[in-house]
């Protein structure tokens, strides 16, 4: 049976102590301290190298800590598999897409909802089209998901997370490679799904769209959070001002 969480981890949604992550000799991740409550829209950031991937992909259950303690509404979640973070209402999108280039949009939406408890394809096939509708993708349902731009690809990965139901999402580069204006759509998007009462984490090397959208920045270097406040703050501070020129 798993410990008891501590008082202060029942207050967030989710909640990193001493997330440390290991490669052979380098440590990818060391003693991270991180805490996203509901309702939140933070943003990641980080020179290349500083760990943001891989803090997610240990958030989300697609890789376990070395050491430390992941808390999901105070439920003790490291060690689970990504299958149960989902479960957990834990969503995310990867930096570089994770489709089914030869099925079709539909069927990608398809393939998370029906892999729920209890789903139906009538049911499922109702969601998608709903899910597609919000995304602009409504048109596209029949086309393989490899014809589609890399903008359209982010959003029906941003889609198939949504069929999953998630309270919080982690979205991993989700302006990497997209157009300027499937960026702007993005934010709107994100906007839209953060007033439903959705939690995000956004990890993005686009600084200028994060400040469009979040209120919070925290910043990793050489796998530490070094800073983590209100947007005008973190730009001001002089550490993330070094590590970002490298010195």
């Amino acid at each position: 049976m798993m410990p008891v969480p501590p008082a202060a981890a029942t207050a967030c949604l989710i909640e990193a102590r001493g997330l440390t992550k290991r490669f052979g000799g380098i440590i990818a991740v060391n003693a991270l301290e991180f805490a996203v409550h509901p309702g939140e829209l933070v943003g990641l950031i980080g020179p290349n190298g500083s760990g943001k991937t891989t803090t997610i992909n240990m958030l989300t259950g697609h890789s376990k800590p070395a050491s430390g303690e992941i808390y999901v509404r105070g439920r003790r979640a490291d060690g689970l598999a990504a299958s149960a973070f989902a479960a957990l209402h834990v969503g995310r999108t990867f930096q570089i897409t994770q489709l089914f280039s030869r099925m079709s949009v539909l069927e990608n939406m398809l393939v998370p909802g029906l892999a729920r408890p209890h789903s139906t394809r009538s049911a499922v096939t109702h969601a998608a089209r709903q899910h597609l509708e919000f995304l602009g993708l409504a048109a596209l349902e029949k086309l393989q998901a490899k014809n589609l731009s890399g903008g359209q690809q982010k959003l029906l990965e941003l889609g198939r997370a949504l069929m999953l139901d998630p309270d919080i999402l982690f979205l991993d580069e989700p302006f990497a490679g997209v157009n300027p204006f499937l960026r702007d759509e993005i934010i709107v998007l994100v906007q839209k799904l953060h007033a439903q009462g959705r939690t995000f984490v956004i990890v993005d090397h686009d600084i200028q769209a994060l400040q469009r959208l979040v209120l919070r920045l925290a910043v990793m270097s050489r796998g530490q959070k070094i800073a983590d406040g209100p947007v005008a703050e973190v730009r001001e501070n002089q550490e993330v001002l070094r590590a970002y020129a490298g010195i």
